[in-house]
């Protein structure tokens, strides 16, 4: 199992933006699950509405997709929303992240679980803090 940033999950929807990385982190999403913060479908969500006003899928292949994604065995961490206003923040300020890329963060350390992303900064964050990141070479 590990934490699953939207980033992946988005790339893995767009042919242009795949990789066999992300290919290999989402073969294992599938196989073994994986977890996410409350925010994650929020963060989906929106990944799908951007692609639309920027003409990449059309609202058929959103729904689809977010459908599918129902099927995957991802689980929404039930503890994330309490740790916003404390460990969130200070990750946020200690490695001048966004409050959402520190709940990822945070998530990944709680649970002392790898953090699958393809965010930079978030990838930078989570290896100073000791934070294992199987997509650093993507």
């Amino acid at each position: 199992m590990l934490v699953l940033d939207a980033s992946v999950v988005l790339s893995w929807h767009f042919e242009d933006e795949q990789s066999p990385r992300v290919m290999q982190i989402m073969d294992q999403v599938v196989d073994h699950g994986a977890v996410v913060p409350a925010l994650w479908r929020y963060e989906m969500a929106n990944g799908f509405q951007s692609a639309i006003r920027r003409r990449r899928i059309d609202a058929d292949y959103r729904d689809q997709s977010l459908q599918r994604l129902t099927l995957l065995d991802i689980e929404i961490d039930p503890e994330s929303l309490a740790h916003i206003w404390t460990p969130v923040v200070h990750l946020a300020d200690r490695y001048r992240l966004t409050i959402y890329d520190a709940a990822y963060l945070e998530l990944a350390q709680r649970r002392a679980l790898p953090l699958a992303t393809l965010d930079e900064a978030l990838a930078q964050a989570a290896q100073q803090a000791g934070v294992l990141v199987p997509l650093q070479h993507v």
